[in-house]
């Protein structure tokens, strides 16, 4: 017999008929529920003190699902209830919630994580030291709180999910278990943290970003801001990540319209969700900040422009890093940023392009952190550039690459497109480290 409840998928047809196989000890169905329910719990308090934040984690984690899914809580001490409230629940999700509890339970019957498992508190105090990464998350997670995107601690997809933002201690574990292949991308200066909740609709990113600079408007008067005009938007954006056949395709290898390699916002959703090892319905990105010469000793502030060609500088002790920039074609940018994840020498390996999606909620980052608008292109120093969104492409009758920057003239935001073989000296590409 099980120590608590658990959901073990055991059998089924399809995923209609897959059910939760339960303990029944209700003294055990007891504990869980105590242990979950409880945020001050004598469970937690039981444990060895270095292991109570690993348990915080694991709990907070399992209460996210719950809450993202629907599942009253007090049904995970209670075996016919959680039964009957996981029913429904797609697969990969039984398997996730299976995952966190047995976890839970290992780690509540024999005091300790399961071998393997990554100690919080040591992962915290890691990135903490590397990244600032509490202070920038802390930022981070109020302003999407404050322009509505996050609602109860969760964006809704489009597919309908609910979908909980990352917890300062999943992102931190992973960077921590990831700390070797990342040191090299440290030391180019990628510590800025960017998290996007690339499941939601792009209409709806669109829209938040121009209530955003509406509100910015009106808390700094001083602003350039054409409020009857704050963002333009090219047609083709319009509905272009939902639908049966949507016209956007994500993280493509190639601009075509066939063998693009790319994939759709809900093929990737559905991905996120069989793989363990992600972010259901976020993006978490690394990016070098526009402080970069101090990021030793404060975090890391707003993100770093996009240089002008022969402008660029040269970061990273162990591979130097030169800039990427302005005055290549988005085709040129793509195959750079291709050929370097397979060749681990070069300086851009491990780098990806930006979406729209990660650019409106940079945008808006950066001009709270900073008080100025990010790719401010036109400037007078010409230290800025257009921001060639090559992540991600429009196959509609013609091959567009999606880009956007800040109009000085027009005191707006502007999102547009090109075509991939398009070259100017003021368009560039901004890459990011994918954790």
């Amino acid at each position: 017999m099980r120590f608590f409840p658990s959901i073990i998928p055991t059998e089924a047809h399809s995923s209609h008929d897959y059910h939760p196989r339960t303990g029944e000890d209700p003294a055990s169905s007891a504990l869980l529920g105590e242990a979950i329910m409880d945020s001050v719990s004598s469970v937690r308090d039981s444990l060895p003190e270095q292991y109570r934040a690993h348990f915080e984690t694991l709990r907070q984690e399992i209460i996210d699902f719950t809450k993202a899914h629907g599942i009253p809580r007090e049904s995970l001490g209670k075996s016919d209830l959680l039964r009957e409230a996981t029913c429904k629940l797609s697969i990969p999700d039984l398997e996730r919630l299976a995952l966190l509890l047995e976890r839970f339970e290992y780690l509540l019957k024999n005091r300790e994580p399961k071998k393997g498992e990554i100690d919080p508190a040591r992962a915290i105090e890691y990135v903490e030291e590397h990244y600032h990464l509490r202070k920038q998350y802390d930022f981070q997670v109020e302003l999407l709180e404050e322009v509505g995107i996050l609602k109860e601690g969760a964006i809704t997809g489009i597919d309908g999910h609910k979908y909980p933002v990352p917890t300062l201690e999943q992102i931190a574990m992973c960077l921590f278990e990831r700390r070797g292949e990342l040191s090299t991308k440290h030391d180019q200066g990628f510590t800025k943290l960017l998290l996007v909740p690339f499941g939601m609709s792009l209409d709806s990113l669109q829209e938040t970003l121009k209530q955003f600079l509406l509100k910015y408007k009106k808390d700094h008067p001083s602003f350039p801001l054409d409020t009857g005009n704050p963002l333009y938007t090219w047609s083709g954006y319009q509905g272009a990540d939902i639908g049966n056949s949507p016209k956007l395709v994500y993280y493509p290898q190639f601009f075509t319209k066939e063998g693009h390699g790319g994939k759709t916002k809900m093929e990737i959703l559905r991905e996120q969700e069989d793989n363990q090892d992600s972010f259901p319905g976020w993006t978490v990105h690394l990016l070098q900040p526009s402080n970069s010469d101090s990021q030793d000793t404060e975090a890391p502030m707003g993100f770093a422009s996009i240089p002008r060609q022969g402008k660029g500088t040269s970061q990273g002790d162990l591979v130097a890093r030169p800039s990427l920039e302005a005055n290549k074609t988005s085709i040129e940018y793509l195959s750079i940023l291709q050929k370097a994840q397979d060749d681990e020498d070069s300086p851009y390996h491990g780098e990806t392009s930006m979406t729209p999606e990660d650019w409106i909620t940079a945008f808006m980052i950066h001009l709270s952190e900073t008080g100025k608008p990010l790719d401010d292109a036109w400037n007078p120093t010409n230290k800025e550039s257009v921001s060639c969104l090559t992540g991600a492409f429009f196959r509609s009758s013609v091959v567009v690459v999606p880009y956007a920057f800040w109009g000085r003239a027009g005191r707006r935001v502007d999102f547009s497109g090109c075509d991939p073989r398009d070259r100017d000296e003021g368009i560039g590409v901004r890459s990011s480290v994918v954790v």
